[in-house]
């Protein structure tokens, strides 16, 4: 039968090293755009419908994820299916909402540890809301981190956010500007939306790791056109998304700055076909729009970990397969 997951059941299944690990194995396969084609977008009047879909190449649940969003209303719904590649059963149906949240962080913590140099990471965020705060619980899940720094234009939200990752244990700063807050970090973390749209970061530390997750659309800014063209590599986890949908890359490529033959699949460096970090002084950029990779992983390890605690409902009616 199928299991329904609610959003608080997905909460309570989710765990922050579970995801990493369901994520690392599910970049580890050869990429293959035919099993996870570009998301697409239904719009209508102030309303649009997003889907990201994937048939996972090493076995495990194909599905989607579809975002249904009234822009004028400020309301989203999230809902993820997922079929058994063997049967096509619905093998469960979850609320995605939190798992867009905890994917996103998972994958940028994966992508982190594997670009940043070895040892305890200085960390720099800039935002202060639950995507900042999530990448932050991610990285500490799995790597030591010797301080946090937090920047948000608003000085309650900024101690807020601290207030909040008290439990983490580890020393947590506020800073009065952006500048401040990444001086001499080694990890950079760009999660907020930019005021009229203007980049967040224009500057980057020699030799630090920037993961930037707040520019999915053409007209966001997160990354200034300099912190481009500073950067020895660009691993992004959609290299074509990236590249011609975010306001970052569009406006650095207007500016001039020639990026393509240093931006590169995060598959690819999960895998090791390409080397992430050839150099400690190296400036290395990860950049993501999100992908129905990271969807799926996340909400197969839910399901697993449901199962094991006994959490769900068991629809009483299912979908029942046909033959074709």
């Amino acid at each position: 039968m199928t299991i329904f997951l609610t959003d608080a059941d997905v909460r309570a299944a989710f765990g922050w090293p579970e995801a990493v690990a369901a994520l690392r194995a599910a970049y580890s396969t050869p990429p293959d755009e035919a099993r996870f084609p570009p998301r697409t977008m239904a719009r209508g009047e102030g309303l649009w419908l997003r889907t990201l879909s994937g048939v996972p190449g090493d076995g495990a649940p194909m599905g989607a994820k579809l975002i249904a969003a009234s822009p004028r209303a400020r309301r989203a719904s999230y809902l993820i299916p997922l079929f058994d590649q063997d049967t096509v059963e619905l093998l469960a149906l979850l609320d995605g909402n939190a798992i867009t949240g905890f994917r996103t962080a998972a994958t940028s913590a994966l992508a982190a540890d594997a670009l940043a140099p070895a040892g305890p990471l200085k960390v720099g965020v800039i935002g202060s809301g639950f995507e900042a705060q999530h990448h932050v619980r991610a990285l500490a899940a799995i790597r030591a981190l010797s301080s946090v720094t937090v920047f948000s234009p608003d000085p309650a939200s900024r101690a807020r956010c601290t207030d909040r990752l008290a439990d983490l244990g580890v020393p947590l700063h506020t800073a009065d500007s952006a500048e401040a807050a990444v001086e001499g970090a080694s990890l950079v973390l760009c999660a907020a939306r930019s005021r009229d749209e203007r980049p967040t970061l224009r500057q980057v530390p020699a030799g630090a790791t920037v993961v930037s997750i707040g520019s999915t659309l053409p007209e966001q800014r997160e990354l200034g056109a300099e912190a481009i063209e500073r950067a020895d590599l660009i691993v992004a986890d959609q290299v074509h998304e990236v590249a011609y949908e975010t306001g970052d890359l569009i406006a650095a490529k207007k500016a001039g700055v020639d990026f393509a033959g240093k931006l590169v699949p995060l598959a690819d460096v999960m895998s090791g076909r390409i080397q992430g970090r050839s150099d400690p002084d190296a400036t290395v950029v990860y950049k993501s729009v999100g992908s129905a990779v990271q969807d799926l992983a996340v909400a197969a390890m839910c399901v697993r970990r449901a199962a094991e605690l006994s959490l769900g409902t068991e629809l009483p009616v299912t979908i029942a397969p046909v033959a074709k």
